[in-house]
C-alpha cells in the first residue's frame, strides 16, 4: 500500500501513478503538497511556458434534445431564451472577430433535433471556403453522435465527411463524468461514456486532434473522478490524439442541481493539480478562465496548469448563464500576457495545434 511519500518519489522519478494512488492524493493530499508535485510535472513537460491563443466561440443554437440536470443553457424550440443562428449570421460573426487576428473559431452548441450532418457539413465547407486559414474546432462528441447517427453513417464515415468539409479538430465537451450510474442520473439521455470515447478514438485515427474534459464539483466522488481520468489516460496511451485536458467546474445557477452549491477554490486547485499528476501522457492542462475567473486562473498556474485558453472576446454564454461572476468574458492578448507575467510565467501565443507563434 503506497503512502504520500511513495507517491512523491514516483512523481519525482516520472513514474506513473496507479488509480489507488490518485485516490489517495484526493483523500489525503494537502493543497501545498499536490501543488508542489503538479508543478514538477508541468515544468518537466512545459518549463515555465503558459500558452494561449486568439480565439472566439460561435454557439449556433442552444436548442437541445437533452435534459441534463447541470445545464443552465439548454432550451426547447420556441421556448423563451432559445436562439438559432443561420449560416449568414455565423459568417458575419466570424468576419467581425477576424478583424482582431483570431486564428481559431470554436463551434459548439445544443443538439438541435432538426439539424443533421448535412447542415453542419455545409456550414463547415462555407466557413473554410471563405476563411481557409481559420482553424475550425467544432462539435462535441455528443453533437457528433447525434448528427452522424441521424445521417445513418458510421462514426468513421461521418467524421471523415466533416473533415473533408473543413473540420480541423474537436473540443472536449460532453464528457461530463464517465461513471455510468452517475451519468444516468445527471444526464440520462445523453451520449454514453463508451460512445464519447469511441468518437474521440475514431477522430484520432482519422488524424483529427481533440481535447478532453471532466465536469467536477457536483454529485461525483473522488473515485469517480479518478475513474474518469484513468479512462482518458488509457485511450491516450492507445491513440496519442488528445492535446489538452480541461477540468470544467460545475456552476450552480439556473439548473436542476442548484441546491448542492459549488466547490471551493481550494478544491478547484487540488483538482487541477491531481489531474496534472495523474494524466502523465497529456501534454497540456488548461484552466478555462471564463469558467473560474481570472484570479483563480492565475492561481492555477502554480498547480499544474500551462494553458489559459484564449481571448474568447465575449463570445460564449454557456457559463454566463450558469452564474459565473464575469457575464461578459473577454481578455485581449495583452491582458493575457500581463496576467501570465504577473504569475511569474512566460506567455506563449500558440495556434490550436500548439505551434508557437510568439513568445512574450
Amino acid at each position: 500500500m503506497s503512502n504520500l511519500k511513495d507517491i512523491e518519489n514516483k512523481v519525482t522519478a516520472g513514474d506513473r501513478l496507479k488509480p489507488e494512488e490518485g485516490l489517495l492524493l484526493f483523500n489525503e493530499g494537502e493543497l501545498g503538497f499536490v501543488g508542489m508535485l503538479a508543478n514538477q510535472v508541468r515544468e518537466r513537460l512545459n518549463s515555465d511556458r503558459v500558452y494561449f491563443n486568439r480565439n472566439f466561440h460561435i454557439e449556433p443554437t442552444n436548442i437541445c434534445i437533452h435534459n441534463c440536470q447541470f445545464c443552465s443553457y439548454r432550451r426547447r424550440i420556441n421556448q423563451a431564451g432559445a436562439w438559432e443562428m443561420d449560416k449568414e449570421e455565423i459568417l458575419t460573426k466570424i468576419k467581425e472577430h477576424l478583424v482582431k487576428n483570431a486564428t481559431e473559431v470554436h463551434i459548439v452548441g445544443g443538439v438541435h433535433p432538426q439539424r443533421g450532418l448535412e447542415y453542419y457539413e455545409d456550414l463547415l465547407f462555407t466557413i473554410k471556403s471563405t476563411y481557409p486559414d481559420l482553424h475550425i474546432k467544432a462539435f462535441t462528441a455528443v453533437e457528433l453522435d447525434f448528427m452522424i447517427r441521424k445521417s445513418g453513417l458510421s462514426y468513421s464515415s461521418g467524421l471523415g465527411r466533416l473533415k473533408d468539409a473543413g473540420l480541423d479538430s474537436i473540443p472536449g465537451g460532453g464528457a461530463e463524468i464517465f461513471d455510468e450510474a452517475l451519468r444516468k442520473k445527471i444526464c440520462p439521455d445523453k451520449t454514453d461514456s463508451q460512445t464519447w470515447l469511441e468518437i474521440h478514438k475514431t477522430a484520432h485515427k482519422l488524424g483529427i486532434r481533440s481535447n478532453a474534459t471532466i465536469l467536477y464539483g457536483h454529485l461525483e466522488n473522488y473515485s469517480q473522478r479518478i475513474d474518469h481520468l484513468d479512462r482518458l489516460r488509457t485511450l491516450q496511451d492507445e491513440t496519442h490524439g488528445f492535446q489538452t485536458f480541461i477540468p470544467l467546474k460545475y456552476r450552480s445557477e439556473n439548473n436542476e442541481l442548484s441546491k448542492i452549491g459549488e466547490v471551493s477554490i481550494i478544491e478547484d486547485l487540488r483538482n487541477y493539480a491531481i489531474s496534472r499528476i495523474y494524466l502523465d501522457n497529456f501534454p497540456h492542462l488548461k484552466a478555462y478562465w471564463p469558467m473560474i475567473g481570472k484570479d483563480t486562473a492565475s492561481l492555477s498556474l502554480s498547480f499544474g496548469v500551462d494553458d489559459l485558453d484564449g481571448t474568447i472576446e465575449d463570445s460564449t454564454r454557456i457559463y454566463s448563464m450558469a452564474g459565473v461572476e464575469d457575464k461578459n468574458p473577454s481578455l485581449n492578448t495583452m491582458d493575457l500576457v500581463d496576467l501570465i507575467h504577473k504569475a511569474g510565467r512566460t506567455p506563449v501565443e500558440r495556434d490550436t495545434l500548439y505551434k508557437v507563434l510568439k513568445t512574450y
